[in-house]
């Protein structure tokens, strides 16, 4: 078998390509893929004729063309909570550092080279109490968004003697349990806005989302509230941020996507996008992009896709091919693809099909050969988006 094709785009951590090994051909030269592991560069999925599946070594997925790859039957993989710590530790890192100054104070410092320990001592003394600050304990912290990192940075508040209240419309289970029993959940947005003294964002970007953060929202914040985004960017207005900072509404800013407009206001502080910027946090989605990737390839297995089902299973030791079919959630496709492999005189040894209410994906593991015609019956249905034909006979 000729080996899998695989391209690279931004610096992949090494310890997650190691994990390829044999029968991969991985390069970020590659022209050709099946498969693509990207970091935060635009991926345009009608670029690559072959490409079969996109693993983005993060969680976010706004520079994958999603809906086009759900078209031609490209499967999308995200990491989900392999780079929550990093984000969690340098949210915390920036809040304290806005409540207490210490940017300022550290630039102070550094004004005083060349001063003798005397004369530094005095200036100490005199100014210090302009960088006086207000700590995290006793505050009350707003979750917008209980995802992986928003569920460990509500417990980081926890952890800090703060009150925390959070919201979410459709929290995932397995985040709810790893809640802490502390944190209170709101029943709206505006719950949380009203009594919150920090508000921080954890959210996907999309159509819902996407300037969440405007003159209503502000409106609703409690009087001198401190706004955080380390979700995506287009989240907040940024114009009505800087209105609002302007006018005394919110005391602070900190975002971790600078850009024109917020860059140069005494209130911002931003990081240029470090969220996942630890050698942890880059291994770790490294590593769990290429596992996706690699699973989805060999088996045709899917586990944390933005546009597929889960769908996972082991091929039987009867099994001598697996066929996947990929189609538009209609009736009748499972009864469709069964007729015509049975007509066909094929056992199928197991049949698998799951569906997120848009595409319904079938992993179909058949006892014998399934000739060339077959294959192209199936994809004669207008529905059919795309089949794969895995080999499981050594």
């Amino acid at each position: 078998m000729d080996p899998y094709r695989i391209k690279t785009i931004n610096r992949i951590a090494p310890e997650g390509l190691a994990l390829f090994g044999p029968g991969y051909q991985v390069s970020p030269d590659e022209t050709r893929p099946h498969g693509i592991v990207v970091r935060s560069s635009r991926v345009d999925t009608d670029s690559y004729p072959e490409l079969l599946a996109v693993a983005r070594a993060g969680a976010g997925v706004n520079n994958i063309t999603v809906d086009k790859a759900t078209e031609r039957g490209i499967c999308v993989f995200n990491t989900p909570g392999a780079n929550a710590n990093a984000v969690a530790e340098l949210l915390f890192a920036m809040l304290g550092t806005q409540m207490r100054h210490i940017d300022k104070g550290i630039a102070f410092c550094r004004e005083l080279a060349g001063l003798d320990d005397a004369a530094i001592s005095e200036a100490v003394e005199s100014r210090k109490s302009a960088f006086r600050g207000v700590e995290l304990a006793g505050k009350t912290l707003g979750v917008i968004g209980l995802g992986k990192i928003g569920t460990m940075v509500a417990n980081g508040g926890v952890q800090r003697q703060m009150a925390v209240v959070a919201f979410d419309p459709f929290p995932a289970l397995e985040n709810i349990h790893a809640l802490s029993y502390e944190v209170k959940l709101a029943r709206n947005l505006g719950a949380v806005l009203g009594q919150a003294d920090i508000v921080t964002l954890h959210v996907p970007l999309n159509k819902k989302t996407q300037g969440l953060v405007g003159p209503e929202f502000i409106a609703h914040l409690k009087p001198g509230a401190i706004l955080i985004n380390f979700s995506r960017g287009p989240v907040v207005e940024d114009e009505a941020v800087m209105h609002a900072l302007d006018a005394g509404k919110i005391e602070g800013y900190i975002t971790d996507f600078p850009n024109k407009k917020n860059v140069s206001h005494p209130r911002v502080m931003t990081s240029p996008h470090l969220g996942a910027s630890t050698e942890e946090s880059e291994e770790n989605c490294a590593c769990l992009a290429v596992s996706e990737l690699k699973d989805y390839l060999e088996y045709g297995t899917i586990s944390r896709s933005v546009n597929f089902p889960t769908v996972e299973s082991i091929p039987s030791g009867s099994c001598h091919a697996r066929l996947i079919m990929i189609n538009r959630d209609v009736p009748g496709m499972i009864g469709y693809a069964s007729n015509i492999i049975g007509s066909n005189n094929i056992n199928i040894a197991s049949y698998m099909n799951e569906s997120n209410g848009a595409v319904g994906y079938n992993i179909i593991d058949v006892e014998s050969h399934v000739p060339p015609e077959v294959i192209k019956t199936i994809e004669s249905h207008p529905d059919v988006i795309r089949t794969r034909l895995i080999s499981c006979h050594n």
